[in-house]
Protein backbone atom coordinates (compact mmCIF):
# COMPACT_ATOMS: atom_id res chain seq x y z
CA UNK A 1 0.00 0.00 0.00
CA UNK A 2 1.52 3.59 -1.26
CA UNK A 3 1.60 6.28 1.58
CA UNK A 4 -0.12 9.09 0.88
CA UNK A 5 2.10 12.02 1.26
CA UNK A 6 0.33 15.51 1.39
CA UNK A 7 0.41 18.26 -1.41
CA UNK A 8 1.50 21.08 1.41
CA UNK A 9 4.72 18.72 1.98
CA UNK A 10 5.63 17.90 -1.32
CA UNK A 11 5.26 21.87 -2.09
CA UNK A 12 7.96 22.65 1.02
CA UNK A 13 10.09 19.60 -0.43
CA UNK A 14 9.99 21.59 -3.58
CA UNK A 15 10.83 24.63 -1.93
CA UNK A 16 13.98 23.65 0.26
CA UNK A 17 15.25 21.81 -3.27
CA UNK A 18 15.01 24.62 -4.89
CA UNK A 19 17.32 26.92 -2.18
CA UNK A 20 20.30 24.83 -3.50
CA UNK A 21 19.76 25.10 -6.58
CA UNK A 22 18.80 27.83 -9.85
CA UNK A 23 15.10 29.08 -10.18
CA UNK A 24 15.44 30.24 -13.70
CA UNK A 25 14.67 26.85 -15.71
CA UNK A 26 11.37 26.27 -13.62
CA UNK A 27 10.03 29.56 -14.13
CA UNK A 28 10.98 29.20 -18.24
CA UNK A 29 9.14 25.69 -17.85
CA UNK A 30 6.35 27.05 -16.29
CA UNK A 31 6.09 30.15 -18.90
CA UNK A 32 6.34 27.44 -22.27
CA UNK A 33 4.22 24.85 -20.64
CA UNK A 34 1.75 26.67 -18.60
CA UNK A 35 1.75 30.47 -19.18
CA UNK A 36 1.80 30.17 -23.27
CA UNK A 37 2.63 27.66 -24.82
CA UNK A 38 4.05 28.10 -28.35
CA UNK A 39 1.16 27.07 -30.45
CA UNK A 40 -0.83 30.20 -28.42
CA UNK A 41 1.91 32.84 -28.55
CA UNK A 42 0.33 36.37 -29.21
CA UNK A 43 2.34 39.01 -31.15
CA UNK A 44 2.25 41.82 -28.36
CA UNK A 45 5.00 42.90 -25.89
CA UNK A 46 4.31 40.69 -22.79
CA UNK A 47 5.19 37.98 -25.01
CA UNK A 48 7.54 39.53 -26.66
CA UNK A 49 9.64 39.74 -23.79
CA UNK A 50 9.31 36.04 -22.34
CA UNK A 51 10.52 34.98 -25.91
CA UNK A 52 13.34 37.57 -25.70
CA UNK A 53 13.93 35.61 -22.30
CA UNK A 54 14.29 32.11 -24.52
CA UNK A 55 16.16 33.59 -27.03
CA UNK A 56 18.59 34.26 -23.91
CA UNK A 57 18.13 30.69 -22.79
CA UNK A 58 19.14 29.67 -26.34
CA UNK A 59 22.58 31.46 -26.32
CA UNK A 60 23.35 30.66 -22.56
CA UNK A 61 22.78 26.46 -23.31
CA UNK A 62 24.61 23.68 -24.77
CA UNK A 63 24.06 22.75 -28.84
CA UNK A 64 22.01 19.99 -27.51
CA UNK A 65 19.89 21.61 -25.33
CA UNK A 66 19.01 24.43 -27.31
CA UNK A 67 16.02 23.19 -29.86
CA UNK A 68 14.00 23.46 -26.55
CA UNK A 69 14.04 27.48 -27.29
CA UNK A 70 14.97 27.38 -30.76
CA UNK A 71 11.76 25.41 -31.52
CA UNK A 72 9.13 27.30 -29.14
CA UNK A 73 10.60 30.39 -30.94
CA UNK A 74 10.08 28.91 -34.57
CA UNK A 75 6.27 27.73 -34.00
CA UNK A 76 5.61 31.57 -31.99
CA UNK A 77 6.82 32.96 -34.92
CA UNK A 78 4.89 30.72 -37.07
CA UNK A 79 1.42 30.96 -35.46
CA UNK A 80 1.62 34.29 -35.43
CA UNK A 81 2.26 34.92 -39.12
CA UNK A 82 -0.73 36.25 -39.96
CA UNK A 83 -0.95 39.07 -37.54
CA UNK A 84 3.15 40.08 -37.43
CA UNK A 85 3.91 43.67 -38.27
CA UNK A 86 5.76 46.58 -36.92
CA UNK A 87 3.19 49.21 -37.04
CA UNK A 88 3.48 50.45 -33.15
CA UNK A 89 6.00 49.46 -30.69
CA UNK A 90 4.19 47.30 -29.11
CA UNK A 91 3.54 45.27 -32.49
CA UNK A 92 7.76 45.56 -33.49
CA UNK A 93 8.38 44.07 -30.22
CA UNK A 94 7.90 40.70 -31.15
CA UNK A 95 9.75 40.76 -34.70
CA UNK A 96 12.83 40.16 -32.86
CA UNK A 97 12.01 36.18 -32.91
CA UNK A 98 11.84 36.83 -36.31
CA UNK A 99 15.53 38.36 -36.87
CA UNK A 100 16.31 35.66 -34.67
CA UNK A 101 15.26 32.49 -37.06
CA UNK A 102 16.73 34.90 -39.80
CA UNK A 103 20.19 34.97 -38.14
CA UNK A 104 20.28 31.59 -37.11
CA UNK A 105 18.90 29.74 -40.00
CA UNK A 106 19.73 32.04 -42.92
CA UNK A 107 16.37 31.27 -44.29
CA UNK A 108 15.25 34.53 -46.86
CA UNK A 109 12.00 33.81 -45.58
CA UNK A 110 12.54 34.95 -42.40
CA UNK A 111 15.13 37.96 -43.35
CA UNK A 112 12.39 39.01 -46.00
CA UNK A 113 9.43 39.03 -42.89
CA UNK A 114 12.18 40.68 -41.19
CA UNK A 115 13.02 43.60 -43.37
CA UNK A 116 9.08 44.00 -43.73
CA UNK A 117 8.82 45.23 -40.11
CA UNK A 118 11.47 47.48 -41.07
CA UNK A 119 10.09 49.30 -43.77
CA UNK A 120 6.46 49.39 -41.19
CA UNK A 121 8.84 50.55 -38.16
CA UNK A 122 9.93 53.63 -40.39
CA UNK A 123 6.31 54.73 -41.42
CA UNK A 124 5.94 54.70 -37.70
CA UNK A 125 4.27 58.03 -36.30
CA UNK A 126 7.03 60.20 -35.18
CA UNK A 127 7.14 63.61 -32.67
CA UNK A 128 8.99 66.38 -34.47
CA UNK A 129 12.11 65.43 -32.79
CA UNK A 130 12.21 62.37 -34.45
CA UNK A 131 10.56 60.46 -31.24
CA UNK A 132 8.54 57.30 -32.09
CA UNK A 133 5.06 57.71 -31.41
CA UNK A 134 4.06 54.97 -28.90
CA UNK A 135 0.47 55.14 -30.46
CA UNK A 136 -0.38 54.76 -33.62
CA UNK A 137 -3.15 57.08 -33.21
CA UNK A 138 -1.95 60.11 -31.73
CA UNK A 139 1.90 61.67 -30.91
CA UNK A 140 3.41 60.87 -27.57
CA UNK A 141 6.59 59.05 -26.12
CA UNK A 142 6.22 56.59 -23.38
CA UNK A 143 9.64 54.80 -21.72
CA UNK A 144 8.09 51.31 -22.30
CA UNK A 145 9.38 52.27 -26.05
CA UNK A 146 12.73 52.04 -25.66
CA UNK A 147 12.71 48.59 -24.87
CA UNK A 148 10.33 47.46 -27.48
CA UNK A 149 12.21 48.91 -30.04
CA UNK A 150 15.34 47.61 -28.81
CA UNK A 151 14.74 43.87 -29.14
CA UNK A 152 14.38 44.30 -32.39
CA UNK A 153 16.59 46.88 -33.77
CA UNK A 154 19.56 45.06 -32.01
CA UNK A 155 18.69 41.59 -33.26
CA UNK A 156 18.00 43.39 -37.11
CA UNK A 157 21.62 44.56 -36.03
CA UNK A 158 23.17 40.65 -34.67
CA UNK A 159 21.65 39.71 -38.33
CA UNK A 160 23.25 42.20 -40.68
CA UNK A 161 26.41 44.11 -39.07
CA UNK A 162 24.28 47.30 -40.26
CA UNK A 163 25.45 50.15 -37.44
CA UNK A 164 22.33 52.04 -38.73
CA UNK A 165 19.91 50.00 -36.12
CA UNK A 166 22.20 51.20 -33.57
CA UNK A 167 21.79 54.25 -34.73
CA UNK A 168 18.27 54.14 -34.96
CA UNK A 169 18.08 52.87 -31.24
CA UNK A 170 20.78 55.49 -29.55
CA UNK A 171 18.68 58.42 -31.52
CA UNK A 172 15.01 56.98 -29.70
CA UNK A 173 16.97 56.92 -26.52
CA UNK A 174 18.44 60.22 -26.82
CA UNK A 175 14.71 61.68 -27.81
CA UNK A 176 12.50 59.65 -24.96
CA UNK A 177 15.70 60.98 -22.57
CA UNK A 178 14.97 64.56 -23.25
CA UNK A 179 11.42 64.28 -23.31
CA UNK A 180 11.09 62.06 -20.21
CA UNK A 181 13.81 62.82 -17.62
CA UNK A 182 13.12 64.21 -14.15
CA UNK A 183 15.86 66.71 -13.12
CA UNK A 184 15.46 66.31 -9.71
CA UNK A 185 16.21 62.65 -9.40
CA UNK A 186 17.95 61.64 -13.04
CA UNK A 187 15.34 59.12 -13.93
CA UNK A 188 11.73 58.97 -16.47
CA UNK A 189 8.38 60.09 -16.39
CA UNK A 190 6.21 57.45 -17.69
CA UNK A 191 4.72 59.48 -20.89
CA UNK A 192 4.87 62.83 -22.87
CA UNK A 193 2.64 63.90 -24.96
CA UNK A 194 3.83 66.07 -28.32
CA UNK A 195 0.16 68.55 -28.47
CA UNK A 196 -1.08 67.87 -25.10
CA UNK A 197 -4.41 66.79 -26.19
CA UNK A 198 -5.88 64.34 -24.59
CA UNK A 199 -6.44 61.11 -26.50
CA UNK A 200 -8.80 58.16 -24.67
CA UNK A 201 -6.29 55.19 -25.54
CA UNK A 202 -9.17 53.46 -22.82
CA UNK A 203 -6.38 52.51 -20.20
CA UNK A 204 -4.60 55.98 -19.22
CA UNK A 205 -6.26 58.56 -17.07
CA UNK A 206 -8.23 61.63 -18.80
CA UNK A 207 -5.98 64.47 -19.38
CA UNK A 208 -2.53 62.83 -17.85
CA UNK A 209 -0.64 65.33 -19.93
CA UNK A 210 0.29 68.79 -18.09
CA UNK A 211 -0.22 71.55 -20.29
CA UNK A 212 3.38 73.18 -19.98
CA UNK A 213 5.24 70.06 -19.51
CA UNK A 214 3.19 67.93 -21.57
CA UNK A 215 4.03 65.33 -19.32
CA UNK A 216 2.80 63.42 -16.06
CA UNK A 217 4.89 63.33 -13.28
CA UNK A 218 5.05 60.10 -11.88
CA UNK A 219 8.75 58.18 -11.80
CA UNK A 220 6.61 54.69 -12.69
CA UNK A 221 9.16 51.94 -11.41
CA UNK A 222 8.99 49.17 -14.46
CA UNK A 223 9.25 51.75 -17.00
CA UNK A 224 12.54 52.92 -15.62
CA UNK A 225 13.12 48.79 -15.73
CA UNK A 226 12.52 49.01 -19.29
CA UNK A 227 15.31 51.85 -19.83
CA UNK A 228 17.67 49.69 -17.83
CA UNK A 229 17.50 46.62 -19.98
CA UNK A 230 17.07 48.72 -22.90
CA UNK A 231 20.77 50.17 -22.69
CA UNK A 232 22.50 47.19 -20.71
CA UNK A 233 21.26 45.29 -23.89
CA UNK A 234 22.80 47.65 -26.38
CA UNK A 235 25.86 47.43 -24.82
CA UNK A 236 26.31 43.88 -24.69
CA UNK A 237 25.35 43.62 -28.69
CA UNK A 238 28.08 46.86 -29.61
CA UNK A 239 31.29 46.04 -27.55
CA UNK A 240 33.58 47.96 -26.55
CA UNK A 241 34.84 48.93 -29.96
CA UNK A 242 32.03 50.19 -31.30
CA UNK A 243 31.67 54.11 -31.29
CA UNK A 244 28.01 53.47 -29.57
CA UNK A 245 29.93 52.28 -26.48
CA UNK A 246 30.50 55.49 -24.56
CA UNK A 247 27.30 56.97 -25.10
CA UNK A 248 25.37 53.42 -24.09
CA UNK A 249 28.14 53.49 -21.07
CA UNK A 250 27.46 56.84 -19.63
CA UNK A 251 23.51 56.37 -20.01
CA UNK A 252 23.64 52.63 -18.32
CA UNK A 253 25.78 54.36 -15.23
CA UNK A 254 23.63 57.51 -14.92
CA UNK A 255 20.86 55.36 -14.67
CA UNK A 256 22.31 52.71 -12.25
CA UNK A 257 23.60 55.60 -9.77
CA UNK A 258 19.59 57.11 -10.37
CA UNK A 259 18.22 53.51 -9.27
CA UNK A 260 20.61 51.77 -7.02
CA UNK A 261 19.84 54.05 -3.97
CA UNK A 262 16.18 53.13 -3.83
CA UNK A 263 16.75 49.50 -3.47
CA UNK A 264 14.73 47.91 -0.15
CA UNK A 265 17.89 46.60 1.90
CA UNK A 266 15.47 44.07 3.76
CA UNK A 267 14.18 42.37 0.90
CA UNK A 268 15.96 43.40 -2.27
CA UNK A 269 13.34 44.75 -4.13
CA UNK A 270 11.78 48.48 -5.49
CA UNK A 271 9.01 50.15 -4.92
CA UNK A 272 6.60 50.80 -7.77
CA UNK A 273 6.57 54.22 -7.58
CA UNK A 274 10.66 54.01 -7.32
CA UNK A 275 11.60 57.04 -5.68
CA UNK A 276 9.05 57.70 -3.24
CA UNK A 277 9.67 54.11 -0.70
CA UNK A 278 8.00 55.90 2.53
CA UNK A 279 4.59 56.89 0.41
CA UNK A 280 1.54 55.58 1.87
CA UNK A 281 0.51 52.88 -0.61
CA UNK A 282 3.39 52.34 -2.03
CA UNK A 283 4.53 48.53 -2.73
CA UNK A 284 6.98 46.41 -3.61
CA UNK A 285 7.06 45.14 -6.99
CA UNK A 286 9.01 41.95 -8.67
CA UNK A 287 9.30 42.63 -12.41
CA UNK A 288 10.64 46.20 -11.93
CA UNK A 289 13.27 44.63 -9.19
CA UNK A 290 14.41 41.88 -11.71
CA UNK A 291 14.89 44.52 -14.69
CA UNK A 292 16.82 46.70 -12.37
CA UNK A 293 18.79 43.75 -11.02
CA UNK A 294 19.88 42.98 -14.34
CA UNK A 295 20.52 46.12 -15.60
CA UNK A 296 23.12 45.90 -13.03
CA UNK A 297 24.02 42.70 -13.24
CA UNK A 298 24.84 43.45 -17.10
CA UNK A 299 26.80 46.24 -16.22
CA UNK A 300 29.11 44.16 -13.89
CA UNK A 301 29.59 41.74 -16.41
CA UNK A 302 30.90 44.31 -18.94
CA UNK A 303 33.23 45.92 -16.41
CA UNK A 304 31.18 49.04 -16.40
CA UNK A 305 30.09 48.68 -12.73
CA UNK A 306 32.42 47.72 -9.47
CA UNK A 307 31.23 44.42 -8.22
CA UNK A 308 32.73 45.03 -4.60
CA UNK A 309 29.50 47.73 -4.68
CA UNK A 310 27.27 46.20 -6.90
CA UNK A 311 27.16 42.77 -6.36
CA UNK A 312 25.74 42.86 -3.07
CA UNK A 313 22.76 44.41 -4.11
CA UNK A 314 21.93 41.81 -7.11
CA UNK A 315 22.64 39.22 -4.30
CA UNK A 316 19.41 40.76 -2.09
CA UNK A 317 17.37 40.63 -5.19
CA UNK A 318 18.16 37.43 -6.37
CA UNK A 319 17.42 35.38 -3.01
CA UNK A 320 14.67 38.26 -2.26
CA UNK A 321 13.07 37.27 -5.55
CA UNK A 322 12.96 33.49 -4.51
CA UNK A 323 11.87 34.42 -1.10
CA UNK A 324 8.88 36.80 -1.58
CA UNK A 325 8.28 37.21 -5.55
CA UNK A 326 7.77 33.25 -6.55
CA UNK A 327 5.26 30.78 -6.03
CA UNK A 328 5.61 26.59 -6.62
CA UNK A 329 2.98 25.16 -8.63
CA UNK A 330 2.76 21.48 -9.40
CA UNK A 331 6.83 21.28 -10.14
CA UNK A 332 8.00 24.75 -11.40
CA UNK A 333 7.65 28.48 -10.47
CA UNK A 334 5.64 31.30 -10.85
CA UNK A 335 6.49 34.79 -10.58
CA UNK A 336 4.24 36.87 -7.89
CA UNK A 337 4.18 40.25 -7.04
CA UNK A 338 3.75 41.40 -10.64
CA UNK A 339 2.19 44.76 -11.10
CA UNK A 340 0.01 44.50 -14.39
CA UNK A 341 -0.33 45.80 -17.54
CA UNK A 342 0.81 50.04 -16.87
CA UNK A 343 -0.37 52.50 -19.20
CA UNK A 344 -0.20 56.12 -18.03
CA UNK A 345 -1.49 57.79 -15.13
CA UNK A 346 -1.28 60.01 -11.80
CA UNK A 347 0.02 58.80 -8.71
CA UNK A 348 -3.06 57.18 -7.38
CA UNK A 349 -3.05 55.81 -10.74
CA UNK A 350 -0.15 53.56 -10.21
CA UNK A 351 -0.81 52.85 -6.41
CA UNK A 352 -3.84 51.33 -7.43
CA UNK A 353 -2.47 48.70 -9.91
CA UNK A 354 -3.35 45.25 -8.83
CA UNK A 355 -0.61 43.30 -8.08
CA UNK A 356 -0.50 39.45 -10.04
CA UNK A 357 1.43 36.87 -11.41
CA UNK A 358 2.83 35.53 -14.02
CA UNK A 359 2.67 37.87 -17.55
CA UNK A 360 4.69 37.67 -20.22
CA UNK A 361 7.30 40.26 -18.43
CA UNK A 362 6.90 38.77 -15.51
CA UNK A 363 8.61 35.56 -16.50
CA UNK A 364 10.60 37.57 -19.03
CA UNK A 365 12.21 39.81 -16.77
CA UNK A 366 12.92 37.77 -13.89
CA UNK A 367 14.39 34.31 -16.55
CA UNK A 368 17.04 37.25 -17.71
CA UNK A 369 17.90 38.73 -14.49
CA UNK A 370 18.28 35.48 -12.96
CA UNK A 371 19.85 33.86 -15.85
CA UNK A 372 22.62 37.02 -15.83
CA UNK A 373 23.21 36.94 -12.21
CA UNK A 374 23.85 33.24 -12.50
CA UNK A 375 26.43 33.65 -15.40
CA UNK A 376 28.43 36.14 -13.34
CA UNK A 377 28.62 34.55 -10.53
CA UNK A 378 29.87 30.91 -12.02
CA UNK A 379 26.26 29.87 -10.76
CA UNK A 380 25.71 28.84 -13.92
CA UNK A 381 28.08 26.91 -15.80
Amino acid sequence: MKKFIPATFIGLIFLINLSAQSWVDSIAIHGREVYMSAEKYKWDWGQATFLNSLKQLYHASSEDKRATYFEYIKTAMAVSDKVANGKHPNAVASAHGIAFLARITGDKSYINKANGIYTDYLNIPRASNGGVSHRAETVELWDDTVYMLSMFLLEMYKLTGDEKYIAHFLEQFDVHNKELTDEKTGLWVHGWDADSVFYDDGCSIKNWPDKITHRNDQIWARGNGWVGMALADALETVGRKSKYWKPLEKGLVHFVNAVAPFQDKSTGHWYQLVTLPALQGNFLESSCTAMFSYAITKGMQLKILDKKKYLPMVEASYAGLQKMSMRPDASSLVPTRVSGGTCVGDQQYYLGRKLGEGTGFGYGSFIMFGLAYEQLTGKRK
